[in-house]
This record gives structure tokens, C-alpha cells and sequence, in this order.
């Protein structure tokens, strides 16, 4: 007898994510979708809900035996098929009904999981619904797919079925991001020449259709030369996951092989976009969020907008440059913890225009609030066509500082090591905030230039993260290397 599934092991703060089939699998799938729609369709009034998956193996049965869990209340399911994330996204904002995703994002082939929305895209998180999915999911599978559940008889099954078709969404998402960033217009330079690594993800679908014309619109004014474009979720090449720089070594090396103006990379399901420039260097994404920055409020100052009523929405690790950026744009900042639900929340209670994470997610107001990759990509394409510059050049007065990246540590004790960081940083009168772990700032003067550093706790493992900031190199290093010094005290 196979040993019972317990949810609360693989069903996260944000999303499903688990291995399959020991934890995500058919009868899974399905009491999830039962449990979606008794949690937050039917209650909403939602009459349908849109489905896609990414190039996992798994992806198409899980998706499925969902949609069959969801239609059990008399919803109709839309089954989108292939798509990136940010493709769910688009069917659900602009169709307006709740969504899911087939996806495991960057992890190995082994595993797949679920991202889950509701009506226009909006987020669906530990505290904003998946808590209570799990719960009655997992009441389903301990008693059995009819059982019912206690508490929501209002919501369980009354006999009828909702329909379930296919349908292809992928046109309308190529055509609604392109009247977003005109790449059209005449350039100041010769076509742009882009390396785009897809990692065998989704990207490989979505990239001919946004830049070329495998959706039936006019191709660009790009020579796109494509990586990896295969769709295959047992990623052959490298990890769909560029925030770790192995995987960019292709990437790197084409762009310098082929005289390229940039390269593009994205990850397993194509809502994450990363940047090299001409010389194959990453470029950092604080950078791209300070680049995309001023372009929406260039584009909504253009519309009328007064850039001081303004919101753009950065977290805590992001560069010192971001909200410099926004204050000299005349807009205004707003800092969050990290994490796409709690930007995604104050996307929306601030109305803001955009937000940028150091992970590469970027977020846009005219996207539902939702995280799109493509969207940022095409701005930096634009941006680029329009001077006649190299990236390098473009991108400089947006990388002021330098940046540590993020480092981990498995330690015994957070909570003891998080004390004696505070310690640390208070027999130097740093400056401390506590909104996501412990952030303590140097600012300049007669006793050393600008640094600052975070340092918070995974949420699913004893990992403490460091991220470090500086003005110059040297300093960077030294502080990076005192506090990782002070954080291995505690490694377990």
C-alpha cells in the first residue's frame, strides 16, 4: 500500500512544488483542482478557469486530472496548453477568471508544481488562500475524492460538470505585449542582433512568437539568434536557471562569438528574464529595474501622469540605485520584503506602475500587476534601438554600486545567528530596519564610503541569506567577508 501523500511537505508560501509522482500526481492534481474550486472559484463566481503547463513530461496529465478536480463543481475549464507563465498570467487578465500553472520553474526535470491566481491575475499565497487548498485537498485524498469535505457543503459538487476545451492563447499574448513596448519605430542603429537562451523552457515557445512571427504577426526588426529553443522539460543542456552563472556560460560565449548587441536568457517557464551585454556580462537586474524605471514613467509622464503620484515597487536586497533612480525620476519608492506575493500586494494597494526584485521578476501595472520576463525584455531591446551606444554604455548610470550577490549558509540557529549579526551592526551605529530579516546601512562620510548589507532566513530551510552592497570594490569585499566570517560561527 502506498504510504500516504502529506501536502504540507511540497505545497510552499507561494505554490505548489514537488517530485513526481511520490508527491505530485494525478489523484494530487485533481483534489488540488477540487479544492480550488470550492476555496475560490465558486465563491467568487467565477464560471471558468483557464489551465496551462510548461514542457514538463508531467505537465499534460497533471493539468488535466485538475481541470477534471475543477469541473466536478460545474466550472468550465479552459485548457490552454503550452505556455509560459506569464502567458497564464495574460488568459487570466484578460479573460478575467482565475487561473493555474503547470510548472516547477528553474527546478531539475524531476519535479513539477503548481502557480496558482485568481481572477485577473491576482496572487494566490500561503496566507491568501493556498493554506485552506491544501487543507481541504488534503482531507480529499485522506477520505477520497467524493467524500466531501466539512465546512463547505455549499461549495461541493452538485451533480453538474463543467465543460473542458482547448484553446490557444499564445496569439493574443504576443499582440497585447507588443502594444505595450513599440519596437517598430525606426532605430538610430542597424537591426539589433540578440542571443536568446531559452534552456530548453518555455521561452522556446514564447520568444518566435513575441519577437518573430510564429504567432502570425510581422516579425521584428531583430536577428535573433536562438539557444536551447527545443521544449524539453529533462533540460538537456543546463539547468533553466540563469540566476546561477554556469548556466549563462553559453549564453556568454555566444554573444561574444556572434558580435551580438545582447543576450537573453530565460528560465524553465519564461516569467524571469536575465541580461548580458555585448562583452557576454550579466547584467545586474537592479540595473534592468532601474532601466525599465524610467521608461514607464517617461511613458506615463507622456500620457499626463504626474510622476509624483507614481508608486515603483522594489524589495529589500535590491541595489541602493533603484530608489535613486525613482526619486530622481520624480516618482515614489516603495520597499517590500522579497517575495513575488508581497510585491505583488503592494503593487496593487499602491496602484504602482511597475516593480523590479534583484531575482529578475519584473512586474507591470498595465500586466494586471503581474510578473512578465518578455515585457522587461522588449524594454530593454527598445531602449537599446534607440541610441546608437552598446548596452554597456546604457546600463552604466543604473549600476552604481557593488553588489556581493546572494550568499547562503546553513546554520545551526537562526535566531542566534541573526543576534549576533544585530550585534555586529550595532557596535558600528549602523542604521537597522526589520522588514524582511535585518538590513543595516553605513551611509558615507568622514568614516567610509556607503555599504550596506541584509541578511534574512529562508523560509524552508536553516539557510541564512547575505546580500552586500558597496560603493567601491574593496569595501564590498572586506564587509562581505567579515559578516560571512561571523554568519560561519553558526554553519551547522
Amino acid at each position: 500500500m502506498p504510504e500516504p501523500i502529506d501536502l504540507a511537505t511540497f505545497v510552499k508560501a507561494y505554490d505548489v512544488r514537488g517530485l513526481v509522482p511520490d508527491q505530485l500526481n494525478p489523484q494530487v492534481a485533481r483534489a488540488l483542482g477540487s479544492a480550488f474550486a470550492t476555496v475560490v472559484v465558486v465563491p467568487e463566481g467565477a464560471r471558468e478557469v483557464v489551465v496551462g503547463e510548461d514542457m514538463r513530461p508531467s505537465s499534460p496529465e497533471l493539468a488535466r486530472a485538475f481541470a477534471d478536480g475543477v469541473a466536478e463543481h460545474g466550472v468550465d475549464v479552459r485548457l490552454i496548453g503550452l505556455c509560459s507563465t506569464d502567458g497564464l498570467y495574460y488568459a487570466s487578465g484578460v479573460r478575467d477568471v482565475p487561473g493555474a500553472m503547470f510548472t516547477a520553474s528553474h527546478n531539475p526535470a524531476t519535479y513539477n508544481g503548481i502557480k496558482l491566481c485568481r481572477a485577473g491575475a491576482r496572487p494566490i499565497g500561503q496566507d491568501t488562500g493556498l493554506d485552506e487548498i491544501r487543507r481541504r485537498a488534503q482531507a480529499l485524498l485522506d477520505g477520497g475524492l467524493d467524500s466531501g469535505l466539512d465546512g463547505g457543503e455549499d461549495n461541493e459538487p452538485d451533480g453538474s460538470t463543467g465543460t473542458i476545451v482547448a484553446a490557444d492563447e499564445l496569439g493574443g499574448y504576443a499582440e497585447h505585449l507588443r502594444t505595450l513596448v513599440d519596437l517598430t519605430a525606426p532605430q538610430r542603429r542597424a537591426p539589433l542582433r540578440v542571443v536568446v537562451d531559452a534552456g530548453n523552457g518555455m521561452a522556446g515557445l514564447t520568444v518566435p512568437a513575441v519577437l518573430q512571427d510564429a504567432a502570425g504577426l510581422a516579425a521584428l526588426p531583430l536577428e535573433v539568434i536562438p539557444l536551447y529553443f527545443e521544449l524539453d522539460g529533462t533540460f538537456p543542456n543546463h539547468e533553466a536557471n540563469p540566476l546561477e552563472p554556469a548556466n549563462l556560460v553559453d549564453l556568454q560565449a555566444a554573444v561574444r562569438e556572434h558580435g551580438a548587441d545582447l543576450g537573453l536568457a530565460f528560465d524553465g517557464d519564461a516569467d524571469r528574464c536575465f541580461v548580458v551585454d555585448e562583452q557576454g556580462r550579466a547584467v545586474s537586474p537592479s540595473a534592468i529595474t532601474g532601466l525599465v524605471t524610467t521608461r514607464e514613467i517617461a511613458r506615463a509622464r507622456a500620457s499626463g501622469a504626474d510622476p509624483g503620484r507614481l508608486a515603483v515597487v522594489y524589495n529589500v536586497i535590491s541595489s541602493r540605485a533603484v530608489p535613486e533612480v525613482i526619486a530622481e525620476a520624480g516618482a515614489r519608492g516603495v520597499r517590500t520584503r522579497v517575495g513575488h506575493s508581497f510585491i505583488k500586494a503592494e503593487m496593487a494597494e499602491h496602484d504602482a506602475l511597475f516593480g523590479g526584485e534583484h531575482s529578475a521578476h519584473y512586474y507591470f501595472r498595465d500586466f494586471w500587476f503581474a510578473d512578465t520576463g518578455m515585457l522587461a525584455a522588449l524594454h530593454v531591446l527598445a531602449a537599446l534601438g534607440e541610441q546608437e551606444g552598446p548596452l554597456s554604455e546604457l546600463v552604466a548610470e543604473f549600476d552604481r554600486y557593488v553588489a556581493s550577490g546572494e550568499l547562503n549558509t546553513r546554520v545551526a540557529s537562526q535566531a542566534d545567528t541573526l543576534a549576533r549579526v544585530r550585534a555586529f551592526a550595532e557596535q558600528r551605529g549602523l542604521a537597522i530596519d526589520e522588514l524582511d530579516g535585518l538590513t543595516a546601512t553605513h551611509e558615507p562620510g568622514d568614516d567610509g564610503p556607503l555599504w550596506w548589507f541584509n541578511v534574512r532566513g529562508s523560509n524552508t530551510e536553516p539557510l541564512l541569506r547575505l546580500n552586500v552592497e558597496a560603493a567601491d570594490a574593496a569595501t564590498m569585499t572586506r564587509v562581505r567577508d567579515e559578516l560571512l566570517a561571523l554568519i560561519q560561527e553558526g554553519a551547522a
